[in-house]
């Protein structure tokens, strides 16, 4: 593909656009339906955008070359995600505000570099710990409102360890990806494919009514959670000149999502939570600046 740094703006900006509104979307969705109601709608609406998106770029013939083996695995990935990552990330935006969960949810470039410490034997430059400690101290900040001489944890402590989950979750999936060689959209198809059927069985079993604002909501969340951004994300990398010019701008997004939370979900954004929230992208940004060993 020929490169247009142009195109490649305009396809990042409106990644960036839209990502910012999902957890406004993830809020005003779980105000009228259950978490499983959600995830129902919104992972089988991937699942088609997916396979859409795989048309679209003329990919539907990699569908024949895929093996026993990519099945599998792509079972063990689809119960991390969609089903355990977002039954998790839900509940902590049911818990939380929606400003405390997105801001939380970010910190997990630093625990995939922990994670990556672990299970890949990457080595931790002072950089990763410099970014840790800030990324946290920042969480740490959000969870007592700014009073951190208390020690008091003035937001709801499940709701907090739910969000730090979701990133273990969300590492962890990455992490068994890196050396995954099936076509990206291919590979998400299929992890959304079976965790859809995961969540069929959940969704029967529970018995739970879904409204159709529950159903509206879920078609928003399934397009632009992991559907047409994830298109468009891909475009903006191929046109792209340069990965870091396009990269630098979903640092944006978290703080973009707080003027929706503010003006269309209502809550009025505490002075700690965008401390918190400049700690945990300014100790992610040290990290990614860092020079990596060689």
């Amino acid at each position: 593909m020929k490169k247009n740094q142009k195109k490649a703006y305009i396809f990042a900006i409106t990644s960036v656009a839209i990502w910012s509104t999902v957890a406004t979307a993830f809020k005003i969705t779980l105000r009228h339906t259950s978490v499983v109601n959600m995830l129902f709608v919104s992972t089988l609406v991937s699942m088609i955008t997916l396979f859409l998106i795989i048309l679209i770029e003329k990919k539907y013939y990699l569908l024949k070359k895929i093996t026993l083996k990519d099945i599998t695995y792509s079972m063990v990935l689809g119960l991390l995600n969609p089903l355990l990552y977002y039954i998790v990330l839900f509940n902590a935006y049911d818990l939380l505000r929606a400003q405390e969960a997105q801001a939380i949810n970010y910190t997990w470039a630093i625990t995939l570099t922990i994670l990556a410490y672990f299970f890949l034997g990457q080595k931790l430059t002072i950089g990763d710990i410099i970014g840790l400690i800030l990324s946290y101290l920042g969480v740490y900040i959000i969870a007592t409102k700014g009073d951190i001489f208390t020690f008091d944890i003035k937001t709801n402590p499940l709701g907090i360890a739910l969000a730090l989950l979701s990133t273990v979750i969300w590492a962890l999936y990455w992490i068994l990806n890196t050396r995954d060689k099936l076509y990206p959209a291919i590979r998400l198809f299929l992890n959304f494919t079976w965790g859809s059927l995961s969540i069929l069985i959940i969704f029967l079993l529970q018995k739970d009514p879904l409204p159709l604002s529950g159903i509206l909501g879920g078609i928003y969340i399934g397009l632009f959670e992991m559907g047409i951004t994830f298109f468009f994300w891909s475009k903006a990398l191929k046109y792209t000149t340069s990965t870091a010019k396009v990269s630098i701008l979903i640092y944006l997004s978290p703080f973009l999502s707080l003027l929706f939370i503010h003006f269309i979900v209502g809550e009025t954004i505490y002075f700690s939570t965008l401390i918190g929230l400049f700690m945990i992208i300014g100790g992610i940004i040290i990290q990614k600046m860092w020079p990596q060993k060689s």
